[in-house]
């Protein structure tokens, strides 16, 4: 599980360029044997923004998210996080990404204080017992690292999840269905983790079924349709916007189609 080393995390994140987008994602295909997942899709993520993902089932958005956390290669299509290629740089990638999946990724034999201390070692990192003490803290398991991972309930092992994807204090998240088992208290700590990466200049790209967690903590809300980019509109103040959004979710949700799509102001794109 060990990779092979790309420079210190420190290194790769000074080295980014403030005017490369923090994700460009373009013409981006997958296939599962014969099952096409995504088909051409394009988008973009700025520095300092937050990007929601939603769609029904089927219709890709974990498998863009772990195309550009480098855990499965495309078939076509280029991924680029912060300028670098996400297949060719993979190494680089990894190190300026913040990753939380729908499982864990914890070992379960090991303790939870284990897992994090791990994964220091394994991204080369110093000052681990510094790290782990902001990561637990911000996330508020700091009494739970000498339990096992196994053990855990599930909203303890999300949480330990996204302290172990802010160890190496990452410029990007990416996060897949994060507020699934947190209780009120937790969603409201990971609206905090997002909001702190926002306001630091970090980017969030944030695939959810949870439409109102979605609107709640987003700039731009996209939907996915067969492995596409079927809508894609910008929050204004005040949540501007959300009806057409929530309108529109549940169209695409239920399995209704739309005649073309709609770009970032709502205009139509045949």
């Amino acid at each position: 599980m060990r990779r092979p080393r790309e420079g210190r995390v420190g290194t790769c994140v000074a080295a980014i360029d403030a005017g490369t987008p923090a994700i460009e994602v373009d013409g981006l295909t997958k296939s599962y044997g014969r099952v096409r997942v995504l088909n051409g899709l394009s988008l973009r993520l700025g520095w300092g923004e937050v990007l929601s993902v939603l769609g029904p089932n089927g219709s890709g958005k974990t498998t863009l998210l772990k195309v550009v956390a480098t855990l499965t290669r495309p078939d076509a299509g280029t991924v680029r996080v912060a300028g670098m290629d996400a297949v060719r740089r993979a190494n680089g990638v990894r190190r300026v990404t913040g990753v939380v999946m729908h499982e864990p990724m914890l070992y379960a034999d090991l303790t939870a204080g284990e897992n994090l201390r791990f994964f220091c070692r394994m991204f080369d990192l110093g000052e681990a017992d510094e790290r782990i003490d902001e990561a637990v803290a911000r996330v508020g398991v700091a009494h739970g690292l000498g339990r096992r991972a196994g053990v855990l309930s599930h909203g303890m092992q999300k949480r330990f999840s996204i302290a172990r994807a802010l160890l190496h204090r990452p410029r990007v998240l990416l996060l897949d269905e994060p507020e699934s088992g947190l209780d009120q208290s937790a969603a409201e700590m990971l609206r905090e983790v997002v909001a702190a990466t926002r306001a630091g200049g970090g980017a969030v790209l944030l695939v959810t079924h949870n439409l109102d967690q979605a609107l709640a903590m987003a700039d731009r809300v996209v939907i996915l349709a067969r492995g596409a980019v079927a809508h894609e509109r910008a929050l204004g103040p005040a949540g501007e916007g959300a009806n057409e959004l929530r309108d529109m979710y549940f169209t695409y949700a239920s399995g209704g189609e739309r005649v073309g799509s709609l770009g970032p102001q709502g205009r139509s794109e045949r």
